[in-house]
C-alpha cells in the first residue's frame, strides 16, 4: 500500500449536522490520485486544531452494516463508538470514505458473502473474486486531515495498517485507540480473521 502521492483535494459543501450523538458540522470532499476519484465525508465536533491531537475516526463505507445494522461485522458498531467518543471529548472528526468492502464495492461484497456462506473467510472470499485481501488506500483521509491543519491525531482503529498509512503520509499518529466492538456469535469469525490475518489489534475471544 503506497500512500506517498498527494492527492487533489476539493471542499464541495458544508453545513450544520445534528446527531443523535451530538451536533457536528458536515463536510465533503472529492479528490483522488493516479486516476482514482473518489468521494468522502467528514463529521467535525470542537476545535480541532490545538496543542493535543484530537481524536480521529477513518470509517470505510458499510452499506450492509451501517445502514442495516448487519451483525456479519462489526462496522456499525465502531462507527457509533466513534461518534460517541468525540462527542463524550467534544471536539474530534470522523472521516467516511467510500470505499466499500475493503475497496471491492458493494456487489462484489455480496458475491464475497455467499462465499463466506459456504465456508470462506473474508480473505479468502476476496481473493477468489480475485482482489487482495485490503484494496483500500488512505490517501484522501490523510489530505483532508491536511486540510483541517491536523499533523498529529490520536487515530481510534485496530488496524495497524491505517497507522501505517497516515505516517507515511506525514500525519503522526500520537496515539492509536481501540475501537473494540462487543464479540458476537455471528460476527467471531470474522474478527478472528482479522486478527489471525489482516493483524488487526482486537483483544482475544
Amino acid at each position: 500500500m503506497s500512500e506517498s502521492a498527494a492527492p487533489r483535494l476539493t471542499k464541495v459543501a458544508e453545513a450544520d449536522f445534528p446527531t443523535q450523538f451530538g451536533r457536528f458540522r458536515i463536510y465533503g470532499f472529492e479528490g483522488g490520485a493516479a486516476g482514482r476519484d473518489e468521494e468522502a465525508v467528514a463529521l467535525a465536533m470542537g476545535r480541532l486544531a490545538g496543542d493535543s491531537p484530537p481524536l480521529v475516526r477513518i470509517h470505510s463505507q458499510c452499506l450492509t452494516g451501517d445502514v442495516f445494522h448487519s451483525l456479519r461485522c462489526d462496522c456499525r458498531a465502531q462507527l457509533e463508538i466513534a461518534l460517541r467518543s468525540i462527542a463524550l471529548e467534544g471536539r474530534g472528526l470522523l472521516i467516511y470514505e467510500r470505499q466499500e468492502g475493503r475497496g471491492i464495492g458493494l456487489l462484489n461484497k455480496l458475491r464475497a458473502y455467499e462465499l463466506q456462506d459456504h465456508g470462506a473467510d473474508t480473505v479468502e472470499a476476496n481473493e477468489r473474486l480475485g482482489f487482495d485481501p485490503d484494496l483500500r488506500s488512505y490517501l484522501l483521509p490523510a489530505a483532508i486531515l491536511r486540510y483541517f491543519g491536523l499533523r498529529s491525531v490520536r487515530l481510534m482503529s485496530n488496524n495497524p495498517g491505517k497507522v501505517q498509512a497516515l505516517e507515511s503520509a506525514g500525519v503522526e499518529v500520537a496515539e492509536r485507540v481501540p475501537c473494540l466492538a462487543e464479540v458476537l456469535d455471528t460476527r467471531e469469525a470474522y474478527l478472528r480473521t482479522k486478527r489471525e490475518k489482516m493483524g488487526h489489534l482486537l483483544e482475544d475471544f
